[in-house]
């Protein structure tokens, strides 16, 4: 990881705040990353493509808000920038769900901020691949089940066996040149159109 994204509405409201020592570009910055700054979601999205992460110095109650546009755009690690200004809570934000990779604060050291960083971004990508395990898990669990009940149909309409009505899916979806889930849904279809009208 070496750019980083550093998101601070805050900068434009007092400019003495970005030179300040405890601002998280200043930080970053001194601790060898390159990093750009956004004060808007319209510049935030501009800047992403270059950036390995993003940092969020905003209040908790905007985190999933700014986090699911940037994802949308580019998926990279999503890190909050914890300081006084940033923190201070209210009941409803401490029972959100905010998903974030990691949090910063100006009182980490330098070998802290980078072990961070690190991790949050091994965690970022390994959700990432279970994210689309569980898709195709999903997706093959969908057609598990149309591939059923296209045997179901096909058992009881030829009055065969199951393992003998998987035959003959396998055996259509080889003649048509098609995928065996597709044959079967159009099976599914057809019967559940011709049982509607009867």
């Amino acid at each position: 990881m070496h750019s980083l994204l550093v998101i601070d509405p805050w900068i434009t409201e007092n400019l003495t705040e970005a030179r300040s020592s405890d601002s998280p570009g200043r930080i970053l910055s001194s601790c060898g990353y390159v990093i750009h700054t956004a004060v808007s979601m319209d510049e935030a999205l501009a800047l992403l493509q270059d950036a390995d992460a993003s940092i969020l110095h905003l209040p908790m109650s905007e985190l999933t808000v700014w986090r699911t546009r940037l994802q949308l755009r580019k998926i990279a690690p999503v890190f909050w920038w914890c300081t006084p200004r940033s923190s201070t809570l209210s009941v409803s934000d401490c029972h959100e769900q905010v998903m974030v990779d990691g949090i910063l604060s100006p009182a980490m050291l330098p070998p802290e901020i980078h072990w961070i960083l690190h991790f949050g971004a091994r965690q970022c990508f390994e959700r990432q691949q279970w994210l689309k395990e569980r898709e195709q898990l999903l997706s093959r669990m969908e057609e598990r089940k149309w591939i059923d009940l296209a045997k179901g149909i096909l058992s009881k309409t030829k009055n065969i066996s199951e393992s003998e009505a998987y035959d003959l899916l396998r055996k259509q979806a080889m003649n048509e040149r098609k995928r065996l889930v597709d044959v079967a849904t159009s099976i599914v279809k057809v019967y559940q159109l011709l049982q509607d009208q009867t």
